[in-house]
């Protein structure tokens, strides 16, 4: 699977130029004026895992394949924009397929940076978007609800129960919650999938600070002044250090990251927070032809993993040879560990962990 994540925010708050930065290209117009973004931009970028590297290490394959994330760009969004204001809400679309939404918040201050509402204010600016993204969906329920009280009166069981959620969900919504902010089973969310809520999807806020502040800015302060819950995933990020990484060596960014006091890159931060509440791990397969890294959700059995590599992997699954990462490493690959007894067969009942070495065996 590949991991994709919405970028949204107002117009000029650095989401460009952020994205720009994040994928290393210039495919999102970034200009000191409203609405430069039109049609969303997508991005395509690696994950960066260092334990693909300590596995080619001891494979040397022909290729070495990392998992991917793509970033989508979106039209910045304005108060009013369900209504038309701005470009209107019709880019949201473009979110609806994406696994996770990140929310760009301005919080540097530069006077020769317009902001669309003439003054830095992350607090009401979260507000806009998240109200925007709120009414979106509101009118995808109220095209829904009257068919589903329709097809709830034929006794269809799926049915009235989708309709009792609707009714349920949409004062909540009407209120301000966001969709995943309303109490819901798991049997109630699955229910709700194929209405591709936007505020429904897991959501990070990334505030745009200085570059001078980036280091040392609180994230617990950043949760007060965009009074958010003490959970809320938080990621401070400089727009300004993620464009200026983009020129730099590895050797150049790792000594210019340590100036500035911060032990990795925002991109690294975003994707292992994306992860995070996507409830994603990676597994590996390893040989001569090469070495990949896979995404899989956390607590995938075996079968869903190689399922992941291709549908016949997982229809047909018969056992998987399995090693942690670690051990494959220092064993200089399978037979060696294998001898110590650290590779193991497993069974359609396994549970795959992060950092797994693993190899299917499977029936044609």
């Amino acid at each position: 699977m590949n991991l994709q994540i919405a970028i949204v925010g107002l117009p000029n708050v650095g989401k460009s130029t952020l994205f720009n930065a994040l994928t290393r290209s210039n495919a999102a117009q970034a200009a000191n004026y409203p609405f430069c973004t039109i049609d969303p931009n997508v991005g395509v970028v690696e994950v960066p895992d260092p334990r693909l590297k300590a596995l080619a290490e001891v494979c040397n394959p022909q290729k070495i394949i990392p998992a991917i994330v793509e970033f989508v760009d979106v039209a910045g969004l304005v108060k009013g924009a369900s209504q038309g204001e701005g470009l209107g809400n019709q880019f949201l679309s473009h979110i609806r397929e994406c696994h996770a939404v990140a929310e760009v918040i301005r919080y540097f201050k530069d006077d020769n940076v317009t902001h669309v509402h003439n003054s830095v204010d992350p607090k009401r600016d979260r507000e806009v978007i998240e109200a925007e993204l709120i009414l979106a969906d509101l009118q995808t329920l109220e095209k829904r609800i009257g068919k589903v009280a329709s097809e709830a009166r034929t006794g269809d069981k799926e049915k009235i129960a989708l309709n009792a959620l609707l009714e349920r969900l949409k004062p909540e919504m009407e209120s301000g919650k966001l969709a995943l902010q309303v109490p819901m089973t798991d049997e109630e969310k699955l229910l709700l999938r194929d209405l591709h809520l936007i505020t429904m999807k897991p959501l990070m806020i990334l505030v745009n600070v200085g570059e001078k502040e980036v280091a040392a800015v609180n994230v617990e302060e950043l949760r007060k002044v965009l009074d958010l819950p003490s959970g809320a995933k938080v990621i401070p990020i400089s727009a300004k250090v993620e464009a200026d990484l983009v020129s730099f060596s590895e050797e150049e960014a790792a000594a210019y990251l340590k100036d500035l006091g911060l032990d990795e890159s925002g991109l690294h931060r975003v994707i292992r927070e994306a992860y995070s509440v996507l409830g994603l791990q990676t597994y590996f397969t390893a040989g001569e032809k090469e070495v990949r890294a896979w995404t899989v959700r956390k607590g995938a059995l075996a079968p869903e993993a190689a399922g992941v590599i291709h549908t016949d992997f997982e229809k047909g699954f018969i056992k998987a040879e399995v090693i942690d990462w670690k051990d494959f490493v220092e064993c200089r690959g399978e037979v060696k560990a294998r001898e110590k007894g650290l590779l193991r067969m497993e069974g359609k009942e396994y549970s795959v962990r992060d950092g797994d070495v693993m190899h299917f065996r499977f029936a044609n």
